[in-house]
């Protein structure tokens, strides 16, 4: 048996943090309390003291690029940088090579993150405009849920067939994850710029070719579906001030039908930041004002948004070297997700009790996942040691994005992640990533 006790750490779980230990026997917890003695010389013991525990983040969404795209990243290479960031279980999309829009190919990707994951994993079903006798044989207990693109992005997985859509979400009762940018205003707005432009636009133009209203008519449009239909519905990456109307914070999570992402690179950059980080910083949906991170860092705290995520994208420096038109959109957040949002906290921005709910907490209710997401005896011991006072600086050689870059490159980060649990095995320590595979495959309880 294995045994790990925690000791004298500032415990943060389900709004409250207390001083106190926490024991882990083989993958659970077992105990928590204010004072816990090791009871066999066998135990191993981590002084936790002075720096925070909590439970590992749930990343709803990423990207890491296997199968067929693993020159970017891969699920080996993007769980270990995941894992070094304090993030323990990570929800993958199906835009991979080819798209995960078959049973078959979605559990050939369970098979590689099986023998390859460092963090827990599920991966998300692909919806198109052809394949929802596929979607339909979706195994709600070991997948996600359906991901739906309504705006194109990396991969070819746009669907904007209106009687599709419905059929989707009038069909299943699993929740549909919904990436919302309008294509038709998008493709307007890009001919405007080639007009004015040809070839060379410039990447300070990203957020005005997919902009605030493709983003919102969008929304609206899948919003109003769901209410419609009474479809679960998700949406990610909400970029703008205007589509917070659409949410609200009068009823518990628990009751919401309808629920809203941020990523951490809406909550940080601005489209001034084009200026310096050119197209490292183009995602779709785009980074926006400083008006729109501000409207959306208020809904996050006053409970419209309910998780924030990463959507994690790596690509290589050569493709975003290329120009605008060019270069793809999307870059690596999940090693630096967790300490960037205690660099919120260190501003006055966001309590870690606040950050901890986001990412863990809310995840979990929002998936309905089993044993994780919180500390709590008897769960999955997903855990995560931050020393709130540890500086650090993101430079190339510490980067481990396969990509190998980061938008954080040169920042100093007040915080590190010290330690990471995955089922209970230490995988990170002393800034180093053991060659321990942790991870394993995310169960719901539905």
């Amino acid at each position: 048996m294995s045994r790990i006790l925690i000791k004298n750490a500032k415990i943060v779980n389900e709004g409250t943090i207390f001083e106190g230990d926490l024991l882990i026997e083989n993958d659970l917890i077992v105990d928590i309390s204010e004072s816990i003695s090791a009871k066999s010389s066998d135990c191993t013991i981590i002084d936790a003291e002075g720096n925070y525990l909590i439970p590992g983040m749930i990343d709803d969404q990423v990207h890491f690029r296997e199968p067929g795209l693993t020159h970017k990243g891969d699920i080996e290479s993007e769980s270990r940088a995941a894992v070094a960031g304090g993030i323990t279980s990570f929800i993958e999309q199906p835009n991979t090579v080819p798209n995960a829009v078959t049973q078959e190919i979605l559990e050939e990707k369970y098979k590689i993150a099986a023998n390859n994951s460092y963090a827990n994993y599920s991966f998300m079903m692909g919806a198109t405009n052809d394949n929802l006798e596929e979607v339909l044989k979706t195994n709600p207990k070991n997948v996600a849920g359906i991901k739906i693109f309504l705006g194109s992005s990396t991969g070819n997985m746009l669907v904007d067939d209106e009687a599709t859509l419905e059929k989707i979400f009038s069909s299943t009762k699993m929740l549909i994850a919904v990436h919302c940018e309008d294509e038709t205003t998008i493709q307007e707005n890009l001919a405007k710029y080639k007009e004015e432009y040809g070839d060379d636009i410039p990447v300070t133009a990203h957020h005005l070719i997919r902009s605030a209203e493709a983003c919102y008519l969008s929304s609206s449009k899948a919003v109003a579906l769901a209410k419609k239909t009474g479809a679960r519905l998700h949406i990610f990456h909400l970029s703008t001030a205007r589509e917070m109307e659409l949410f609200t914070n009068k009823i518990p999570l628990e009751e919401k039908k309808i629920t809203a992402e941020v990523c951490v690179h809406h909550l940080w950059f601005t489209n001034d930041d084009y200026a310096t980080k050119g197209n490292y910083i183009k995602w779709n949906p785009a980074v926006k004002t400083a008006a729109d991170r501000d409207a959306l860092w208020e809904a996050l705290l006053d409970d419209r948004i309910d998780v924030i995520a990463t959507d994690h994208a790596p690509h290589t420096k050569e493709e975003k070297k290329q120009n605008y038109l060019k270069a793809p959109s999307g870059g690596p957040l999940v090693q630096h997700a967790v300490v960037a949002l205690f660099e919120a906290h260190h501003k006055g921005k966001i309590s870690v009790e606040k950050i901890v709910e986001k990412t863990a907490h809310n995840p979990a209710k929002i998936f309905k996942i089993e044993k994780r997401g919180f500390i709590r005896k008897g769960y999955f011991a997903d855990l995560v040691i931050v020393n709130a006072g540890m500086p650090w600086s993101v430079k190339s050689e510490n980067i481990l994005a396969k990509c190998g870059w980061s938008p954080f490159e040169g920042y100093t980060f007040k915080s590190r992640v010290t330690h990471t649990f995955v089922n209970g095995k230490l995988v990170y320590n002393s800034f180093k990533v053991k060659d321990i595979r942790a991870g394993a495959r995310l169960l719901f309880d539905r």
